[in-house]
């Protein structure tokens, strides 16, 4: 399994949040969830602009194997998306945790990424699931 970069926090559904220097807090899938979902063929970006809830399906990523919607972990405005991922949805396979972040959101209320998964939690859940 790759190395989980330590500044992120994660859903159980596998997104991640990373609290940029900002203060918007940026989104993608996890390395593990892309590895699951196999080589991705399309993503359905949020609307810039649109206000969005902590646990909403805002995106929807598509491999050749199925589609899966990508949740939000925060509650917030929608102020950025990955036009990248138009083009190139294979950007995410790449570099799940860089490159291939979806949105970004200007976060209502911070305390929401408390109830998030630390980097090691996250780990300790993919090693439990694997069992």
């Amino acid at each position: 399994m790759s190395e989980i970069p330590g500044d992120l926090k994660f859903l159980k559904s596998h997104e991640w949040a990373r609290v940029e220097d900002d203060g918007l807090v940026r989104v993608g899938i996890s390395e593990h969830a892309q590895g699951l979902l196999g080589d991705l063929v399309y993503v359905e970006l949020p609307e810039v602009g649109a206000h969005i809830d902590a646990g909403d399906g805002c995106a929807v990523v598509e491999s050749v194997k199925a589609a899966s919607d990508v949740y939000s972990p925060v509650s917030g405005e929608v102020v950025a998306v990955n036009e990248t991922l138009n083009d190139a949805p294979e950007t995410i396979n790449e570099d799940a945790f860089g490159e291939g972040w979806i949105f970004q959101v200007k976060i209502d209320n911070k305390a929401e990424l408390d109830d998030m998964l630390d980097p090691a939690a996250y780990a300790q859940m993919l090693e439990d699931e694997a069992h």
